[in-house]
């Protein structure tokens, strides 16, 4: 039978695209469920203020009428001038083992983009680097986190079929949190941090709202991750957005700043307790019980593993020992929070810097994924 590919129109189709991975994987060990209520979100021009500077196309491919996969078409006009590119993304893309359905889904974003004069689709992209990104090649059998993709292995493999090649990669490392700090990692944190007058800060909730300090953090990422592979720099909206979704959730305990002599932010931790099997219990969904199991991972009974959120350091404090100071913060936190493992999230493989600050811990190199891309 034949596949069609409808346009997203209505918001019944919307949640239909919203809620079509967590089906496919259903009962799978290893994929971690989207909470479709906050990709909802995402997809709504009026809530998303990447929407500013892109366009995007929601497409349905129905076998009958089975819905068999989903993509994405996004042309983000900012990350486009910035890195002088002509690129038409493709993201939140999921289908059965079908090769044509892969394609014909594959080939409508390629539609979307020659519409629009683009001469190149890559992906998986979301609009920004806050989304879900780069597709899975490598470690298949490892639980996904919440902010990553995770795909069957059969994925990468339709994507060689159809003539797709590696634009970019991404690496994720396991860390195993030792008992004890090396002393010469603590001696250097305090050398660090006496020699060049530097402090490290925790707030609470209503000082980060009075010193502004959400804003504070996502402008050092915005100037921190601006070289990174097709980053767009945020926008007063999204910064706004993020600031809620990140500070409004997370345990302040576990973030960290590091200001100047002069009270000027140079360097910020973020992270949190691992709620992937959280998600996976809640199966994605906050209600009738969802948000209980979230809550619990949180807040009460923690996993043993924590997930690495952002990590930021001014450019011109780059290579100066300052990611020391945010490791002596943070291990006496989780120590006493009781976590033994750090899942890093995805590295760039060419980001030596970020890769540098996990080279004193035992650490796995388990996961890989790939940006794919094509000219059109």
């Amino acid at each position: 039978m034949a596949i069609l590919i409808k346009a997203v129109t209505s918001r019944k189709d919307l949640k239909i695209f919203a809620r079509f991975a967590n089906n496919l994987y259903k009962g799978s060990r290893f994929y971690v469920p989207s909470m479709p209520w906050d990709d909802l979100n995402t997809f709504d021009k009026d809530k998303n203020g990447a929407f500013e500077f892109c366009e995007a196309g929601f497409y349905l491919a129905y076998r009958g009428s089975e819905v068999v996969g989903r993509v994405a078409a996004i042309v983000n006009s900012k990350a486009n001038e910035a890195w002088k590119v002509r690129q038409v993304r493709f993201g939140w893309f999921d289908f059965i083992d079908d090769i044509e359905v892969s394609r014909a889904l594959l080939d409508k974003v390629i539609e979307f983009g020659r519409e629009r004069g683009m001469t190149q689709i890559v992906g998986p992209l979301g609009f920004t680097d806050f989304d879900p990104e780069g597709m899975l090649v490598e470690g298949f059998d490892r639980l996904s986190t919440m902010a990553l993709i995770y795909n069957h292995p059969y994925y990468p493999e339709h994507m060689r079929k159809l003539g797709y090649v590696k634009e970019t990669g991404w690496v994720e490392y396991r860390i195993t949190i030792p008992e004890e700090l090396p002393e010469r990692h603590i001696k250097l944190a305090r050398l660090v941090m006496e020699r060049n007058g530097l402090k490290i800060r925790k707030l609470t909730r209503r000082q980060v709202k009075k010193e502004k300090y959400g804003r504070k953090l996502f402008e050092l990422i915005n100037e921190t991750y601006c070289v990174l592979y097709g980053y767009s720099l945020l926008s007063e909206k999204q910064i706004d957005l993020y600031v809620d979704v990140y500070l409004g959730l997370v345990d302040l305990r576990m973030v960290t700043f590091i200001e100047d002599s002069e009270g000027n932010l140079i360097a910020a931790g973020v992270t949190m307790p691992s709620l992937s099997e959280a998600l996976q219990k809640c199966r994605g969904e906050l209600l009738p019980f969802g948000w209980w199991h979230l809550l619990k991972s949180m807040y009460l009974k923690k996993p043993d593993t924590l997930d690495l959120l952002l990590v930021g350091v001014k450019p011109e404090w780059q290579n100066k020992g300052v990611n020391s100071l945010l490791f002596l913060d943070l291990f006496k936190t989780v120590k006493d929070m009781g976590f033994k493992y750090a899942e890093t999230n995805a590295n760039l493989e060419t980001n030596a810097k970020v890769q540098a600050m996990w080279a004193p811990f035992e650490k796995e190199l388990h996961k890989r994924r790939w940006v794919f891309a094509k000219e059109i």
